[in-house]
């Protein structure tokens, strides 16, 4: 992908176009109690925290008020004209794998309007405030690990192979070693080369990707990846990175 601009373009707007088609409603409001968190609330609820955040964007969360009304989303979904798994799983932000893994008798070929679907509510990611005295300050958890890191990016995430027409050195990165999961493509400007970084937010689409989070290294460039993007290798086919398209994803930028 790191020399496909028409596509890349193209997936651009579809991926925009998805995510702008809404959000579900609200089930119940809680009132917080003295020394609450949302992540308390939400994991108390058995909610996605990220569905919590999405639900109180009055609420700051990192000061939540003894007293406040929290809005506790309702973890079904009612589907409609034209829904499929992968519309529904974008168009609330969730992954998609979590989505058809909480709806096993669901065909997922036969989607009809009316259908209640039972929402994911595994917590997949949290951040929390760690006791340190480096640059960092804010660790994520990964697989029940605290992992240190110093910068959020939010960025849109692309996939390349290992063919000829994606990389005119050959299927090695920028400093000659062979591309292999967990190698990407990064502008320098906005993430260091070198860097170790921990990806997430991702629709593991053809289940090529750890379901709770990359760890990757920013070994490669590309001249279509400028800005806010980066891109991710992945073995195989072309097809597969076709599948993957463009995603809307975190970046944490770790500590060494």
């Amino acid at each position: 992908m790191k020399r496909h601009f028409k596509k890349t373009i193209f997936a651009l707007a579809t991926g925009l176009a998805i995510t702008s088609l809404g959000t579900h409603a609200f089930a119940s409001t809680y009132q917080a109690k003295p020394q609450d968190t949302l992540w308390k609330i939400a994991s108390a609820n058995q909610i996605p925290l990220a569905s919590i955040l999405k639900a109180n964007p009055n609420i700051n969360p990192l000061n939540l008020q003894s007293g406040e009304l929290v809005n506790l989303p309702d973890l079904r979904y009612t589907v409609k004209d034209e829904d499929t798994f992968w519309i529904i799983a974008k168009r609330l932000q969730l992954p998609l794998d979590q989505l058809m893994a909480a709806n096993p008798k669901v065909d997922p070929n036969n989607l009809y309007p009316g259908l209640l679907l039972t929402l994911p509510s595994a917590l997949t990611e949290k951040t929390v405030r760690v006791s340190s005295t480096s640059a960092s300050s804010y660790s994520i958890l990964l697989a029940g690990q605290a992992q240190p890191f110093k910068k959020k990016i939010s960025v849109k995430a692309t996939a390349y192979s290992s063919d000829p027409s994606e990389n005119g050195w050959g299927p090695i990165d920028y400093y000659g070693n062979p591309l292999k999961l967990g190698t990407i493509a990064v502008d320098p400007s906005i993430i260091p080369m070198g860097s170790k970084v921990l990806i997430t937010g991702y629709n593991n689409i053809d289940k090529d990707l750890p379901s709770d989070g990359l760890i990757a290294y920013a070994t490669d460039q590309g001249s279509a990846i400028k800005g806010n993007r980066i891109d991710i290798f992945l073995p195989g086919s072309g097809q597969k990175v076709s599948h993957f398209g463009i995603q809307d994803v975190n970046v944490y930028i770790l500590e060494p």
